[in-house]
């Protein structure tokens, strides 16, 4: 159980803003109990709840099997973008492909770009579990996610949601920046231990984290990302990410309402846990139903090859298994953005072999072109295999709310 401390606020410059905004007064900014190493103790039907998910868990993970090595890097893509809807940043899978690939593009691209490298990090550096996470580790992540900002925990005061740009109308109110480097470390200690259900301790961690909300920004995606640095350090996962996140996408209100009743008085354990079991369940089959979608269109677009190889005399009409064009459909998944370039990189051939694949799979309708505003071209696109991340992320977007609000002109810095 937590408690709620009384502070002052005073803006330094109200220029700008509104006459409530302008206002002086209290607010109680809300220090949650630290964790410790053990999961509380909860009833029945969440206990329970969470057994059935971490089982959903483990059936999804084989089944996808050898496959979650491509399909990861798809899932976080989905993951992430469906943050970025959060904060603002309206990024389609296409864009966000491209600015990997060429690394260049609008800056919302960009950042979610930074955010499914700093995913992927967390679970490469992070899930060994002989390894003790610390505060830095916490820091390092979210830096990744937001190179921008200064590296280090928040020291001031910040706040989430409300109708103004001050605390005192806020949603929600962490605790001082005081109190942050401890609760921090306690999180790392709690996140370092592999004891008991995996799936309540990456609920019980990314509620946490959300309420200690660490950073100035970033928080959501730093929190997301642990969620899934759990799951692996405990085993619950070996071949795929289960992006959960996504899921709250469906129920906005139900995930506001459950990180409410984590905070409450007693805690609601129980809510909070019960409401993610059912998401990990959710996310489970969505990533095993998009692996099926992906082998489905594979299939799909080998047979387009063939027949396109076959109606213009091309022998064999079947490539061999080494032949170029057949080791980059292979791979569409995971690389749906391509250049030359990065085929001659990756495969290992010359660029001349790696452009002569690349346009036989374009004129038979697999790949597109994509040409700058002077019409030259900068990139082929596998846009089917695109269009499967868009469907899931429409289909799973997350809804929620982190600190960064818009800044009202003239006013002064974003806490």
């Amino acid at each position: 159980m937590g408690n709620y401390v009384e502070r002052l606020w005073l803006p330094e410059d109200a220029s700008g803003l509104s006459r409530w905004d302008r206002d002086a007064g209290h607010y109680r900014a809300y220090v949650p109990d630290e964790l410790g190493d053990g999961l509380p103790t909860l009833g029945s039907q969440a206990q329970g709840a969470a057994e059935d998910a971490l089982a959903v868990l483990a059936r999804a993970d084989e089944r996808i099997g050898t496959r979650g090595r491509y399909l990861n890097h798809l899932l976080i893509r989905s993951e992430s973008i469906s943050s970025s809807w959060i904060e603002g940043n309206r990024v389609t899978p296409k864009r966000l492909a491209i600015a990997e690939l060429l690394h260049q593009g609008p800056r919302q691209a960009l950042d979610v770009v930074a955010n499914v490298r700093a995913t992927e990090a967390a679970i490469e550096e992070l899930a060994d579990h002989t390894r003790t996470i610390t505060t830095d580790d916490i820091i390092d992540l979210q830096h990744v996610i937001e190179p921008r900002l200064e590296r280090g925990l928040r020291q001031e005061q910040n706040w989430v949601g409300g109708s103004g740009w001050s605390p005192l109308r806020a949603a929600f109110v962490p605790p001082p920046e005081t109190e942050v480097p401890r609760l921090v470390a306690d999180l790392a200690r709690f996140v370092s231990d592999t004891s008991g259900n995996p799936v309540v301790r990456a609920a019980i961690a990314h509620a946490q984290f959300e309420t200690i909300h660490p950073f100035i920004d970033g928080n959501g995606r730093t929190g997301r990302a642990l969620i899934h640095t759990v799951l692996r350090r405990a085993d619950a996962l070996r071949n795929v990410l289960i992006p959960i996140s996504t899921v709250f996408a469906g129920n906005t209100d139900a995930y506001i309402a459950g990180l409410t009743e984590y905070r409450a008085d007693p805690p609601g354990f129980d809510d909070w846990v019960l409401g993610f079991a059912q998401a990990t369940e959710k996310a489970a089959g969505n990533a095993v139903r998009l692996a099926e979608d992906i082998a489905a269109l594979d299939r799909e677009v080998f047979d387009l090859l063939v027949a396109f190889r076959s109606d213009g005399g091309l022998s064999p009409a079947v490539p061999r298994r080494d032949a170029v064009v057949l080791r980059i459909l292979e791979t569409l998944a995971a690389d749906p953005v391509l250049t030359a370039e990065s085929v001659s990189a990756r495969l290992e051939v010359s660029p001349a072999a790696a452009h002569r694949a690349l346009t036989q799979l374009a004129q038979a309708g697999i790949l597109g072109r994509t040409k700058d505003q002077r019409g030259r071209l900068v990139c082929w696109t596998a846009d089917r295999h695109l269009a499967l991340v868009a469907f899931v992320e429409r289909n799973n977007r997350i809804g929620g709310g982190d600190t960064r609000e818009r800044k009202p002109r003239l006013g002064p810095a974003r806490p």
